[in-house]
C-alpha cells in the first residue's frame, strides 16, 4: 500500500522499494491505543496502512480538541516535535483498530540520506499537508458552523461513516450536542 502511495509522487523500482521498506516497522494498534503522549518527544512518523488515527490536544477546560485525522495512505506525526526532537503538545491515538507503518527519527534521517528520491516524496507529502492546513484555516474563518460541517461531510464522507460524531465535533470545534443540532436541522 505504501509503495502505491510513494509511486504517486516518485518513481521507484521494486528493488528500491524493498530497500526503503526496511526502514519501517508494521505495528498493530488497538482502538483507543495511544501511540504518542503529550509532553514527550514524538519519536515516530506514522503511515496508516489500515484504520484511522487522530492527533489531539487537551484544552485548559479539559476538552480534547482533535486537530488531525489520518486514514489509509495518510501520514501523521507531530511534525514540529518529530523534526526538532522537542516535547510535544499533542497526543496521537487510534480511532479504530489499525495497521500502521512507523519510522523513527534516526531511521527517517538515514532513509533520506541513503535514498534521495524519498526527499522528493516527503516534499510532496508535506506540501499537500501544508496546503490542506491553509484551506482549513480559511474554512474556519469563512464558513458558518453549519457550512463548515456541510463542507467537511461532502469533502470527507468516509469520516462521517467511520469516526464517532463526538470526534468529528471535536475536529470542527463544536460540542457533540451542537453537532447533533446541526445534523437534526439538516435532516428536516
Amino acid at each position: 500500500m505504501m509503495k502505491q502511495h510513494i509511486s504517486k509522487f516518485v518513481e521507484l523500482t521494486d528493488d528500491e522499494y524493498d530497500e526503503i521498506s526496511q526502514y519501517f516497522e508494521l505495528i498493530d494498534v488497538k482502538k483507543k491505543q495511544v501511540l504518542h503522549e503529550v509532553n514527550t518527544i514524538c519519536r515516530h512518523n506514522y503511515f496508516v496502512v489500515k484504520g484511522c488515527l487522530r492527533m489531539f490536544f487537551v484544552a485548559e477546560n479539559g476538552a480534547e480538541q482533535t486537530t488531525q485525522f489520518a486514514i489509509e495512505n495518510w501520514w501523521l506525526t507531530d511534525l514540529f516535535s518529530f523534526q526538532r526532537q522537542t516535547n510535544s503538545e499533542f497526543c496521537i491515538q487510534a480511532v479504530e483498530p489499525s495497521k500502521v507503518l512507523t519510522i523513527s527519527k534516526p531511521e527517517a534521517d538515514t532513509l533520506l540520506e541513503n535514498h534521495p528520491v524519498m526527499e522528493k516524496y516527503f516534499r510532496h507529502v508535506y506540501q499537500s499537508a501544508a496546503a490542506a492546513a491553509q484551506l482549513r484555516v480559511k474554512f474556519f474563518r469563512q464558513y458558518t458552523r453549519e457550512q463548515l460541517y456541510i463542507h467537511f461531510s461532502e469533502a470527507f464522507p468516509e469520516f462521517n461513516q467511520r469516526v464517532p460524531q463526538y470526534l468529528v465535533a471535536s475536529y470542527l470545534g463544536f460540542t457533540p450536542e451542537y453537532l447533533s443540532e446541526i445534523r437534526n436541522r439538516l435532516a428536516s
